[in-house]
């Protein structure tokens, strides 16, 4: 007799299956749920069961089992078998909605718990046929395919817990749960409320879905037993919507704008067919960013949770995106990019069996189309190239130029509302800006005269603040924040202002002489902002003592660059006039510099 070998020894690789890749078990829970929403369910309850164990003399509750209960058309028997199957099922090749891959229910299930205990029904609970995957069981052989559905009772205590068995449906249960990393049964509704609100919330805005979330002891007597229960809020990243899961006081009002960004679309050709993409765009409101240290309130860190682009597939969020963001910059949390695309360009997108992200995609986030480009070539005969070599990346390259265009020019407006906060801090004690006044209005005194001064003399103040405050808005600042500051350096009798902006030109400002002030635009783009202003003034207040030492020392060897930049364009002046007006201008810049930086 010959000896044959299975190709997939199942008993053996079963445990290596068990790592497909699962962020954590909310995003396994949204498998079951896709399915669900999928089979046309309108309500989804999350059911979590803990029990009371004794852990080292102190009793705890741990959780024990994990239930998904739906309302959806429910399964034949030879579908319940088939969706148990790894890599089968009945939508494989079907691109009209959030499922697909025939990989979900099977997958998610075991990549969290030894054994999933499936019952479905499509006339009534109480006719509901059952089936299994038991880990245990496959590695020891006794369980070689997925067992005969038979018509089996659901448990009491489901029936109990749950609010949802109606003519159709099904109930997933995971039991022997070992991968969760939550322990309680409010640790994982809690942590998947997140994810889960954000993944479906187009279904949760417009009521297709409800997402109730249950916890229960298992232990406790049924008379005895209380059901803890709240409804999914809708999480939505762009923070578009009211009502949502975001903090007072934008729970039940957007915390994000358009403003001028509006939604775009992509019409991309793939496989001889044309599919639409939406691209939409957010960030914060000034009101958002008011006050002290918005970052550190309830819906700054929500925000902090939200970073990223989202990535939407048949309005289900796949994942949300980091690498399109900076972590270190506490700033990326005030915008939101929403990226929409159908099914039909899961191919295309690189979209994961388990529809956790979309790696073709994400990986543009650190190519530049610019870098693509060799001697002499331009962007169009790039983009000629690989349209004739097919190169599948060109209609995503297009699109990732795009989104991280309108992301750098939304991070220019989020710096700038930072500029209304810091006119504000700075009414209340002496500042860089009177000393810089003290010291010119000795130089007046003393017969010096400049162009500001003349302005100053002859302009009346409410030109003045309007000449100032134009500059200022033209530079980035907001209106308010304009006015906000033209209307202190007029009544308070200043010389300087400053303002964020980013310039046309290399330089790390810039001076313009209107209203009889001298306005100063920092440029946020240009290094020396950052090694700086910024490294001392982004939330000065809340830095502890090391991180005030760290960013000292920062900011030391941020200066002593600056000066060595000096040094080398002095260095590399040619002999003769250019050098000596060089120095001459650094002499003269020291004897100013002397005098306003003298500590009376």
């Amino acid at each position: 007799m010959e000896n044959t070998h299975d190709i997939v020894p199942t008993h053996l690789v079963v445990n290596a299956m068990r790592d497909n890749g699962y962020k954590n078990a909310a995003y396994a829970i949204a498998e079951l749920m896709d399915n669900s929403i999928q089979a046309g369910a309108t309500i989804v309850e999350l059911l979590c069961g803990e029990r009371i164990e004794q852990l080292k003399q102190r009793a705890r509750a741990r959780i024990s089992e994990i239930a998904v209960l739906d309302n959806g058309h429910g399964m034949t028997s030879d579908v319940l078998q088939m969706a148990l199957q790894f890599g089968n099922g009945t939508r494989l090749n079907d691109f009209s909605g959030i499922g697909r891959f025939g990989m979900g229910l099977p997958n998610s299930s075991i990549s969290q718990a030894r054994r999933v205990e499936v019952w479905s029904w499509r006339n009534g609970s109480e006719n509901a046929i059952y089936s299994y995957l038991d880990i245990d069981e496959i590695e020891k052989s006794q369980l070689k395919s997925v067992p005969t559905p038979i018509i089996k009772e659901i448990p009491d205590i489901w029936k109990e817990v749950g609010s949802n068995f109606g003519m159709t449906g099904t109930l997933v249960v995971w039991r022997n749960i070992d991968k969760i990393m939550w322990r309680t049964a409010s640790s994982i509704i809690d942590n998947s409320e997140l994810i889960i609100g954000r993944m479906y919330r187009y279904f949760l805005v417009d009521d297709s879905v409800v997402i109730k979330l249950k916890s229960f002891d298992m232990s406790a007597m049924p008379m005895l037993r209380q059901v803890s229960s709240r409804n999914a809020l809708p999480n939505d990243p762009l923070y578009l919507f009211a009502k949502t899961s975001c903090p007072e006081p934008f729970d039940n009002e957007p915390m994000f704008e358009n403003g001028d960004f509006k939604n775009t679309e992509f019409e991309i050709n793939f496989n001889d067919s044309r599919h639409i993409v939406t691209v939409k765009f957010a960030y914060a409101k000034e009101l958002a960013r008011s006050g002290h240290n918005p970052g550190a309130r309830p819906y700054g860190k929500h925000a902090a949770k939200n970073l990223g682009v989202s990535i939407v597939r048949a309005n289900r969020e796949l994942d949300l995106d980091t690498s399109w963001s900076d972590p270190s910059d506490p700033r990326d949390r005030w915008w939101g990019v929403e990226v929409n695309f159908p099914p039909a360009l899961d191919d295309l997108f690189g979209v994961t069996n388990n529809k956790q992200s979309a790696r073709n995609f994400s990986e543009l986030a650190k190519v530049d189309l610019e870098s693509l480009l060799e001697d002499g070539q331009t962007i169009a005969s790039a983009k000629e190239y690989l349209d004739e070599n097919e190169d599948p990346r060109l209609p995503l390259i297009e699109l990732a130029q795009h989104i991280r265009k309108n992301i750098s020019t939304i991070r220019r407006l989020i710096k700038a509302q930072t500029t209304t906060n810091e006119s504000k801090k700075r009414h209340d004690s002496p500042h860089s800006e009177e000393k810089g006044t003290e010291a010119t209005r000795k130089r007046q005194n003393e017969g010096y005269e400049g162009k500001s001064d003349t302005q100053e003399k002859t302009l009346p103040p409410d030109v003045r603040e309007k000449e100032i405050a134009d500059v200022l808005t033209e530079a980035g600042a907001t209106t308010e924040a304009a006015k906000i500051l033209a209307a202190r350096t007029v009544k308070q009798n200043l010389k300087y202002t400053f303002v964020k902006s980013n310039l046309s030109t290399p330089a790390f400002f810039d001076v313009q002489s209107r209203g009889g002030a001298i306005i100063l635009s920092l440029n946020v783009d240009h290094p020396a902002y950052n090694h700086l202003i910024e490294l001392l003034q982004d939330d000065i207040d809340e830095a502890n003592e090391s991180v005030l030492r760290t960013r000292l020392m920062k900011a030391r060897e941020g200066l002593e660059l600056l000066l060595m930049a000096w040094a080398r364009y002095e260095d590399e002046q040619p002999d003769g006039q250019r050098r000596t007006k060089a120095q001459e201008a650094r002499w003269d810049w020291g004897r100013m510099a002397r005098e306003f930086l003298v500590d009376e």
